[in-house]
């Protein structure tokens, strides 16, 4: 199945795209997809404990199945002062 991953702060500097088109196995979870990622970007490990996961207006945790055409937003925690 193909899905949309949509990056902000850090996280699109690490993969240095806004968005990227993804291919996963059917049943692939938002884990699966971060699993992924991961591989190709080692460095979005250093977010392994403080990533969130959204999908459409929703926060979704990372055993939350994918569907085809879904678009997952990866942000890391938010940050102010």
């Amino acid at each position: 199945m193909n899905v949309r991953a949509e990056f902000y702060s850090r996280l699109k500097e690490i993969v240095g795209a806004s968005a990227l088109e993804l291919s996963l196995p059917e049943n692939s979870t938002v884990n699966d997809l971060f699993e992924q990622l991961k591989e190709s970007y080692p460095q979005m490990r250093d977010f392994e404990k403080s990533v969130l996961f959204g999908i459409g207006v929703e926060f979704v945790d990372r055993n939350h199945p994918l569907n085809e055409g879904d678009t997952i937003a990866i942000m890391p925690p938010v940050q102010g002062g």
